[in-house]
């Protein structure tokens, strides 16, 4: 084969000189951004009734901590560490290693009072740390002492409200009607989410202090009951971030997609990678209760 002399256009070095300082202009600012993995505390620990989801059976982890610890995995955002001892891993020492705590748990915890103050004072308060609660974290710090329930205010102010029973059994589909389909953590769920799952119903339930994002549509529920029952909201407390979603009794929720790409949104809104409002919406409330007597008569 006959070769053949190709021209190659010749480039001036100061050409080459701007690619250079182009090309580490771009990348320098990607390099500049990268931050740690975000780290999370799950406690599981259940002093009252113990779900399906957080038990542990031979000693192997449950359903909704692997659930999360796989989630942390397959993104790459964060990792889990679960324990189900409160007395010994949530402690100021220990929460200082981590951005995020969830709680899956029912009764009152055994956490110090010193440790409790930290958290709720301090740690909590400080930008770029958030709280997590999945279904009965309402049915944590619950009493029917109205004295008793004032010591637990420090945790249901943050929660944003307490169980008063479920209507609504682990076998029932519900309709849900999500007011604010742009926030991050409801943007899978998308403007109206039809589940099966154990949903409660609140007391200690503040609306002007929380942003509610989704609801059930008593028009499309069994039992249909004259009152707002929220199933998911946010609120911000300090400089940090709450987030509770009144899903997970079964375990089939910790696979659903939407439910666990809420979860990951909600890290990343957490931390600060997602912009997403929490002024409460009190008016929201308000309106789906009417809506809730109107449906209940029909």
């Amino acid at each position: 084969m006959k070769e053949t002399n190709m021209m190659k256009p010749e480039i001036p070095l100061s050409i080459l000189a701007l690619f250079f300082v182009l090309a580490i202009s771009w990348t320098a600012p990607v390099q500049a951004k990268e931050i740690p993995k975000t780290k999370i505390l799950m406690l599981t620990e259940s002093k009252g009734f113990t779900h399906g989801s957080v038990r542990r059976n031979d000693g192997k982890l449950a359903t909704a901590e692997v659930a999360m610890i796989q989630l942390g995995q397959k993104t790459g955002l964060f990792d889990v560490d679960c324990t189900q001892n409160s007395a010994a891993d949530f402690t100021k020492e220990n929460l200082e290693k981590y951005d995020i705590v969830m709680f899956y748990t029912t009764g009152e915890l055994p956490i110090a009072p010193e440790d409790r103050d930290y958290f709720i004072n301090d740690w909590l308060k400080q930008k770029g740390h958030g709280f997590i609660g999945f279904h009965s974290a309402a049915d944590t710090y619950r009493t029917n002492d109205p004295k008793k329930n004032e010591e637990f205010r420090w945790y249901w102010d943050m929660c944003g409200g307490t169980f008063n029973g479920h209507p609504w059994g682990a076998g029932t589909t519900v309709t849900m009607t999500v007011h604010d389909p742009e926030h991050p953590v409801m943007q899978p769920f998308g403007k109206v989410f039809v589940h099966q799952d154990e949903i409660y119903q609140y007391v200690n339930w503040q609306p002007e202090k929380v942003r509610v994002l989704m609801s059930l549509d008593m028009a499309n529920c069994k039992p249909s009951k004259p009152y707002h029952v929220p199933v998911a909201w946010v609120k911000s407390w300090g400089d940090g971030k709450v987030y509770f979603n009144n899903l997970g009794h079964r375990d089939e929720t910790w696979t659903n997609a939407a439910f666990l790409k809420s979860v990951e949104n909600a890290v990343k809104w957490m931390r600060g990678g997602l912009e997403g409002s929490t002024e409460p919406n009190p008016e929201v409330s308000a309106a789906e209760e009417e809506k809730a007597k109107a449906a209940a008569k029909e």
